[in-house]
């Protein structure tokens, strides 16, 4: 039996017990050293089966005294619901929702569970000062002169190296690099689609990309999306003959925290390949997954370069800094057309410093803290929830990301709990900005990259008591 197979067959009969009731919330488990012994496997095999657990939220590590069923099962808060958007493409933009929701963001006295990026108290910023400073040093001219146009050669090459964790393979000449993952999306957009041509999202989706996608003048056709697996693969496959691109975000997407699995990535590549469907993939999220290993691509399963590529460092290390990048496939010669045409070159210094910051090796201890601290708050943000929220609320079950999906009764309108919620400085994003369609009345998306303290704590409650008086 190989050791994949073996760590993932005990993860999942301890999983079974637990999700059974034999294993009880608070229950103590097994110590590594006695799973060694009682399965005949490696230490590093008993470590993934405890990490697989700890990243399904099933059991819980506490120093020096070994892992424990996890309390938040007791609380036994409700799966948010598939969604059921209407299969027609449909603009209707929430636009002055979304504007008025962004425009306190940067203000110091709100508390942003709205904005989906780490709090800049979760990064490294004394580390990236330095490697700033060093580039500035390094670069010829101090980094005034313009880059090549497919972009920084180091950082090209960094990337690279590290889509080898999920299998994409990639070599410098493969990427380019862009001004943010947005910018990059947008390349892609402008690059395959033309106003009147339909595109096919996740839904709920990230606004930004509701609102990219109705600025080119895309028809937007929404999928139902399991707050788990993602879209659902056989209304896809029905939807082909009215599809002329798809966006999607598999890992860990915003606002469901949604992972699909990796048969329906690949189902996914092959059903969008066979109908010349090109598929524009967002993977600003996939670094921060709570497992043990990082989730795989689309990309890593495309075979005739039909997949573009996105992602960027905005949403792990530094959203100022616009660093974005883009592996194109067979579509690369225009993408560099529209690169030339809009921006001509990438921030040289900024990108040299985040190319010599992911050589180093600080960028994956940071991620490894970063991944550690947003899979607590996770545990935190529901903790609270079943403790203070209205009896019903429903949560999505992220196992990775930025998000968290909250989902109440039909009578609780989350644009009337953001007005109750402003007044008193706390950002909340409603439902209804995820969607072209009159559906989430009832949702909100929660950031959980905001540093969890008391004070954290008692804003979350106070929205729960908001949403009690609603």
């Amino acid at each position: 039996m190989s050791k994949e197979f073996l760590y993932t067959e005990i993860a999942d009969g301890i999983a079974a017990q637990i999700k059974s009731g034999v294993l009880k919330a608070g229950d103590k488990l097994p110590s590594v050293r006695m799973l060694c012994s009682e399965h005949q496997v490696s230490m590093n095999t008993a470590k993934r089966v405890f990490l697989e657990l700890e990243s399904q939220s099933l059991v819980e590590s506490k120093p020096q005294s070994g892992y424990f069923v996890s309390q938040l099962l007791s609380l036994k808060l409700p799966l948010s619901a598939v969604s059921r958007p209407s299969l027609m493409a449909n603009n209707d933009e929430p636009d002055e929702l979304i504007s008025r929701v962004y425009e306190n963001m940067g203000k110091k006295d709100i508390t942003f569970f709205s904005i989906g990026i780490p709090s800049g108290d979760l990064l490294p910023q004394a580390k990236l000062k330095k490697e700033i400073v060093h580039a500035i040093r390094e670069l010829k001219d101090g980094g005034t002169e313009y880059e090549e146009l497919q972009g920084n050669l180091k950082l090209r090459r960094m990337i690279a190296v590290r889509s080898l964790q999920w299998g994409g393979n990639l070599n410098e000449n493969d990427l380019i690099t862009t001004n943010g993952g947005m910018n990059a999306l947008s390349f892609c957009l402008m690059a395959l689609g033309k106003p009147g041509d339909t595109i096919a999202i996740e839904s709920p989706c990230y606004p930004g990309i509701l609102q990219l996608a109705n600025g080119l003048g895309l028809k937007v056709l929404e999928l139902p999306t399991h707050p788990t697996t993602g879209i659902e693969i056989d209304v896809l496959k029905k939807l082909m003959p009215k599809i002329d691109l798809c966006l999607l975000i598999p890992n860990f997407n915003s606002p469901l925290g949604s992972c699909m699995p990796d048969e329906n990535k690949k189902e996914v590549v092959r059903i969008l390949s066979e109908n010349n469907i090109p598929l524009i993939e967002d993977d600003v999220y996939g670094d921060l997954y709570f497992g043990s290993t990082r989730p795989k691509c689309c990309k890593s399963f495309d075979k005739d370069g039909s997949v573009l590529y996105c992602s960027s460092i905005s949403k792990t290390l530094a959203p100022g800094y616009r660093v974005g990048w883009i592996a194109p496939g067979k579509y690369k010669d225009k993408i560099l057309k529209l690169k030339l045409l809009h921006s001509t070159s990438s921030i040289s210094i900024v990108n040299e410093a985040v190319a010599n910051f992911l050589k180093s090796g600080r960028y994956e201890k940071h991620l490894q803290q970063l991944r550690k601290t947003l899979q607590s708050n996770y545990q935190n943000y529901v903790q609270t929830i079943a403790e203070y929220f209205p009896e019903g609320t429903k949560t999505s079950r992220p196992q990775g990301g930025l998000s968290l999906w909250v989902e109440f009764d039909k009578k609780i309108r989350t644009t009337e709990l953001y007005d109750l919620s402003i007044k008193q400085n706390i950002s909340i994003a409603p439902g209804r900005m995820f969607t072209f369609q009159e559906q989430f009345e009832n949702c909100m998306r929660l950031c959980i990259g905001l540093p969890w303290s008391e004070e954290t704590q008692a804003k979350l409650r106070q929205v729960g008591n908001l949403a009690k008086r609603i």
